[in-house]
């Protein structure tokens, strides 16, 4: 298909249509090269501790050695853990190893969990101790074969690091009992790795990097296949639209409060930032927001990202107002919408405007973003970034006149390669010639070349930025014996821009919203669980027997 790129003109000065040959021959390449260019300057902070490019560099090599001593090649690893900083040891290490990786939210459930696990034949699993118990329910029924725990506190220092395990588990009691002999600790792993050899394998661009995982209409999640192509691709397209902005080491100060296990942190503040030489500021709990204060204010941050539910929320802490904002230049918001009342009040408050980007994990993630930096929030995604191409479609996949709505559809190289297992869904994924990614957002383009969401074609519900699919959360409703039946639509909300509301049949009428909720909270990751609950004598269908949940929508 033949695609106008108006947005052209209206790229800022410099920036180039096309990216042209990739400059890595791997994500692993991408890391390592970073890690060798800026060795002696700092990668990561969490809970005041540091490693340098250089550390990243040899914790991961050792991680990788012993993955390769222990694993078959081409392995699919599974990592569940927030902000800490053996994240980026372990996940550079997997691909140094030649072996994928698949984030797992430390928040699920035994039975998201043995689905994912089961889901992309993982063969080990990297898990912080406070989740173990989950992966203790499900493990006879995975191939998982080697199990590595760690620790908050396993990265700060003997002394630091000791004494906070031991408030964590001891005095918090944070850290549920599990039962898992097998597993041995990260500490002892890298030890043991550090005295085997590392043999650097031959990585093809279009093999598997990540099998990263996102909501599925059909009730569970599916893995989108995420190759090195595909991420590698996507750095080089943001680091060219950044090219101008961005300044190289320890210059820029990012503060990363997104789960990096979530497409946007782990592309934007992990791979693009560290080609830069950033300085990452990682924040374990962001919901802790006094903390989250607390900790803004130790650091001259200079950037940051995040959802409008996390930008909402600093504004409305009490002390982040009175923070030093002096050298703060840059901050980006995807993963849902930002709401105009955000961000005009965070320019007022910060001086920097909210820079509004859109993305799926399906395109690794990025594909617009408004041009930076912006002078003031204008309502749109954005442009496509350089070797994208944008076009919205109708119902028969023609293309539609500018200013009219119709399905967003992207083409570029950050397109993953296709749903893992799945072919059939990858092939309702696409448009009929196979060339463009259908995103089921409803969308219009203006004579500019500048995207508006508005609306989605799915019945996705967004919150918080995590993709939230009403089949999985009826499925679970409807595993209540007094529960018939279930539908579940989104209602807008101020703090996380939807949540979830449930309509439910009963056969009990004793059944109460808390004796749902509380069911829900035992198969249910909690942004997942209904906030609201309504009971019906019946819900409206199709005359094929299908509910309706546009018509519930409109009630």
């Amino acid at each position: 298909m033949n695609v106008d790129r108006v947005w052209l003109k209206s790229y800022p000065p410099g920036i180039p249509a096309e990216i042209g040959p990739l400059e890595f021959s791997s994500v692993a390449d991408m890391i390592e090269k970073s890690c060798q260019k800026y060795a002696d300057q700092t990668s990561f902070v969490n809970f005041g501790r540091s490693i340098t490019y250089g550390e990243l560099d040899a914790l991961s090599r050792d991680f990788a050695a012993w993955l390769q001593a222990n694993l078959p090649a081409g392995s699919t690893v599974a990592v569940m853990m927030p902000n800490l900083l053996q994240y980026p040891v372990v996940v550079t290490g997997i691909l140094r190893a030649g072996m994928v990786v698949s984030n797992i939210n430390p928040l699920y459930t035994p039975r998201e969990l043995r689905h994912q696990l089961n889901d992309a034949d993982a063969k080990a699993i990297v898990i912080l101790e406070n989740t173990a118990h989950t992966l203790e329910k499900v493990l006879p029924e995975t191939s998982v074969e080697k199990i590595i725990t760690t620790r908050i506190g396993d990265m700060l220092g003997p002394v630091k690091g000791r004494l906070m395990d031991f408030v964590i588990k001891h005095v918090k009691k944070m850290v549920p009992d599990f039962s898992l002999p097998q597993a041995q600790g990260i500490k002892a792993v890298l030890a043991e790795g550090k005295s085997l050899p590392y043999s650097r394998p031959e990585i093809s661009l279009d093999d598997t990097a990540f099998l990263q995982y996102t909501g599925g209409t059909t009730g569970v999640s599916k893995g989108a296949v995420l190759t090195h192509r595909n991420l590698v691709a996507n750095v080089q397209q943001v680091k060219t639209w950044l090219q101008n902005v961005l300044r190289e080491g320890n210059e820029e100060v990012v503060i990363t409060a997104l789960p990096l296990y979530h497409i946007f942190a782990l592309m934007a503040n992990f791979l693009m930032f560290s080609q830069f030489g950033t300085k990452n500021i990682l924040i374990t709990n962001p919901r802790d927001m006094k903390g989250f204060v607390k900790e803004l204010s130790k650091h001259p941050f200079t950037l940051m990202t995040g959802v409008n539910t996390l930008f909402n929320g600093l504004l409305n802490t009490p002390g982040f107002a009175e923070l030093d904002f002096s050298k703060f230049r840059f901050a980006l918001g995807g993963g849902m919408a930002v709401q105009r009342a955000t961000a005009e009040k965070w320019k007022a408050v910060t001086g920097v405007t909210l820079v509004e980007a859109y993305g799926l994990t399906e395109t690794s993630p990025a594909a617009c973003i408004n041009p930076v930096p912006l002078e003031k929030y204008n309502g749109t995604i954005g442009l496509p970034i350089p070797s994208t191409d944008c076009v919205i479609l109708d119902e028969d996949e023609n293309p539609v006149p500018t200013g009219e709505a119709g399905e967003l559809c992207i083409r570029g190289p950050q397109v993953m390669k296709g749903y893992y297992k799945r072919p059939e869904e990858t092939k309702k994924t696409f448009t009929r010639d196979g060339e463009f990614l259908k995103t089921g957002d409803i969308a219009v383009m203006d004579e500019n070349g500048y995207f508006k969401i508005v609306d989605r074609k799915k019945d996705m519900i967004l919150v918080s930025g995590f993709n939230v699919y009403p089949n999985e959360i009826e499925d679970a409703a409807c595993l209540h014996d007094d529960i018939i039946e279930a539908a579940a639509i989104g209602v807008p909300d101020e703090k996380s821009g939807e949540v979830v509301k449930l309509f439910v049949v009963s056969k009990n009428p004793d059944l109460t919203e808390q004796d749902v909720r509380a069911h829900c909270k035992l198969h249910l990751t909690g942004y997942k669980v209904p906030r609201l609950v309504e009971f019906r004598d019946e819900l409206p269908k199709s005359n094929v027997g299908k509910i309706l949940r546009k018509d519930l929508r409109d009630t």
